[in-house]
């Protein structure tokens, strides 16, 4: 079963844009009630598409740098990097009905 890791500042480039395989980023933070809310909602992706995308999420409280460069303004924000590039985001919480399609677009491609 998968789970999504924490990075962090220090290790955002090694886990997020040195992967070989789509990774989707749950920017959030404790104090924030959507971001619970779409906790279970990760997870479920994290096992769902486990061997296909890499999950992980940014605690943007204890990492400033990574959230002030992808312009985080709200959270939760969900990003999907590809080959080192931001492909796409969801801001908000949103059903795992959302998610999977928003990730389906990028595993088709030439996964």
């Amino acid at each position: 079963m998968s789970t999504a890791e924490q990075v962090t500042d220090s290790t955002f480039q090694k886990e997020v844009l040195d992967s070989q395989v789509p990774v989707l980023v749950d920017f959030w933070a404790p104090w924030c009630g959507p971001c619970r809310m779409v906790a279970p909602v990760v997870e479920e992706i994290a096992n769902q598409y486990d061997g296909q995308i890499k999950v992980v999420k940014v605690n943007t409280d204890d990492n400033p740098d990574v959230a002030s460069k992808y312009n985080i303004r709200s959270i939760p924000t969900l990003m999907i990097f590809k080959g080192g590039q931001k492909v796409d985001m969801v801001v908000g919480a949103v059903p795992k009905s959302t998610l999977a399609n928003t990730i389906e677009k990028y595993l088709s491609d030439d996964s």
